[in-house]
């Protein structure tokens, strides 16, 4: 059988991170240069798709504090990616029905599949933008962003597994600081970023090469470049640490070791 035909607007020919994502959760939404590109990465660091689900699970497990424990109802997540179950919606409408949730996202098959799947229960939410983080402002001022979320009440504010995309040449911090500028008093910061800091040497150079190779823009982080995102505001427990090691619900015999899934995770409150 061969590929599937893919929807108008979308090259397949390139790779693009939401759909190789989609592929180590094991979805459909992927083609071919996304698996080739997915696999080469997969050769040099075996844990790649272990880090996909540990990430995911990051998620689920900050979106459910925020909603549970510190009484958030509205969520701005950039970088949506593909939906793959739990989505932040999911999650935080399972606590509180009346959640809003924004998704940003620039890719047109996220749009299409985002607009029929990401539905919202009756007494919240969802919305989709298609805009580019690399420019916040157009994120900021999107009619769905205003016409869903009250900036007048506290808003958690997702980059998971978005900001590695983003090199120091494209101004990381101005972007972040930007964003965060424009929440309410009361809002949280949702962050993650993949990181060498936590794989043996010789595999760090070797997976720093193949993006290198790749063409693919690529920012993995130390944990103190990860931190100046937080800087002057109040990092929730247990602060900056692997994302497997963010409040984990699961038992630590089972659980995967930091370096296969080589990610920084952390929440903070905005000051």
């Amino acid at each position: 059988m061969g590929e599937r035909e893919a929807p108008p607007g979308i090259d397949t020919s390139r790779m693009h991170p939401a759909r190789r994502y989609d592929y180590y959760l094991g979805g459909k939404d992927n083609f071919g240069a996304d698996r080739a590109n997915a696999e080469m990465l997969a050769k040099v660091y075996p844990a790649a798709r272990t880090t996909a689900v540990e990430n995911r699970r990051f998620l689920r497990r900050a979106v459910h504090m925020l909603a549970a424990e510190a009484g958030i109802r509205q969520f701005l997540d950039i970088g949506t990616g593909l939906p793959t179950r739990p989505n932040v919606h999911e999650v935080a409408q399972a606590v509180a029905p009346e959640s809003r949730i924004v998704y940003v996202d620039n890719d047109p098959i996220v749009l299409a599949h985002a607009r029929a799947l990401l539905t919202s229960s009756a007494a919240g939410a969802t919305a989709y933008v298609d805009a580019d983080l690399r420019h916040p402002q157009d994120v900021l001022s999107a009619p769905e962003v205003r016409g869903t979320l009250d900036f007048g009440r506290p808003i958690a504010l997702m980059l998971v597994a978005v900001m590695h995309f983003i090199t120091d040449e494209m101004n990381p911090y101005g972007i972040v600081e930007k964003l965060v500028g424009a929440m309410p008093p009361g809002s949280f910061l949702v962050m993650s970023n993949g990181t060498l800091d936590l794989l043996p040497p010789d595999v760090a150079e070797t997976l720093r090469a193949a993006f290198e190779r790749s063409g693919e823009p690529a920012a993995p982080r130390t944990r103190d470049e990860f931190a100046r995102f937080f800087r002057g505001h109040d990092l929730v427990e247990p602060g900056i640490v692997p994302v497997v090691d963010w409040r984990p619900d699961d038992d630590p015999a089972t659980r995967p070791s930091p370096a296969e899934a080589a990610v920084y995770a952390g929440v903070a409150r905005i000051a």
